[in-house]
């Protein structure tokens, strides 16, 4: 019998600590596809940030930097020009990248620095309690916003992939989801877009995944993944922001 689905070799045969529903797994697997695919793995660096994403190191067979909170951009930077023969890429969530981070993430896709963001949005903070994250949806309850975000108070979540676009150093950025075979088969053309602008040394490469966390949304991994698609897919748009190279 022939075998047609198998683990990819950029991922380590190890058993998952993500919660029941969490979407991290299927985002590893995209990215795991996608280096093999390349043939990059050997000449990988990625760089772990704070938070559900600083196990990167668990997962990937490769080399991986741990950089501190919001910080990864920057070390992503230094490694990329210390070693510009390597692939470089950040693996970030929303409170990491959109919140104490916010200054890393925008100068470097400013600067047009030729490495690849992976931003996980699961619009609260994961790790450290479900607080309340610049992603988090009005009306959304998290544990520092008990009644809801109010956007007359707490502001309006930040949609990164449209507000790196207009950066004249970014080359290409995208928003994707993995709720549903569709979603997840649109992903993986935008992973490997994202990848190949940095083979090809297009520039700075950005993608935001939609993701589930059941465990602090207070939900069954049904439910939250339904609601992926029912309210974060309504408020943040999927698609491609900006492809300059059109890829």
């Amino acid at each position: 019998m022939q075998q047609v689905f198998r683990r990819p070799e950029s991922l380590k045969d190890v058993q998952t600590h993500f919660c029941p529903g969490c979407h991290h797994g299927t985002i590893h697997r995209i990215v795991a596809e996608t280096l093999d695919e390349f043939d990059l793995a050997r000449k990988t660096i990625g760089v772990a940030s704070i938070g559900c994403s600083v196990f990167l190191y668990s997962y990937f067979d490769l080399d991986v930097v741990e950089s501190p909170h919001g910080r990864a951009p920057a070390v992503a930077t230094g490694v990329k020009r210390a070693r510009p023969d390597r692939f470089v890429f950040t693996y970030q969530g929303d409170g990491d990248l959109a919140a104490i981070g916010t200054a890393e993430i925008i100068h470097a896709a400013n600067r047009g620095e030729d490495i690849t963001v992976i931003f996980v949005n699961n619009t609260t903070y994961g790790m450290t309690g479900g607080q309340m994250a610049p992603t988090t949806l009005p009306g959304q309850r998290t544990s520092t916003s008990p009644y809801g975000r109010r956007s007359e108070k707490e502001g309006f979540p930040v949609r990164v992939a449209e507000l790196l676009s207009g950066l004249d150093g970014v080359a290409f950025s995208a928003r994707a989801a993995v709720n549903s075979p569709r979603n997840i088969m649109d992903a993986k053309k935008q992973m490997k877009k994202a990848f190949r602008y940095q083979i090809e040394g297009k520039g700075f490469s950005f993608v935001e995944f939609l993701s589930a966390c059941p465990t602090n949304w207070g939900m069954g991994a049904i439910e939250a993944n339904e609601r992926v698609g029912r309210e974060m897919c309504e408020y943040f748009r999927l698609g491609t922001f900006k492809n300059t190279a059109n890829l």
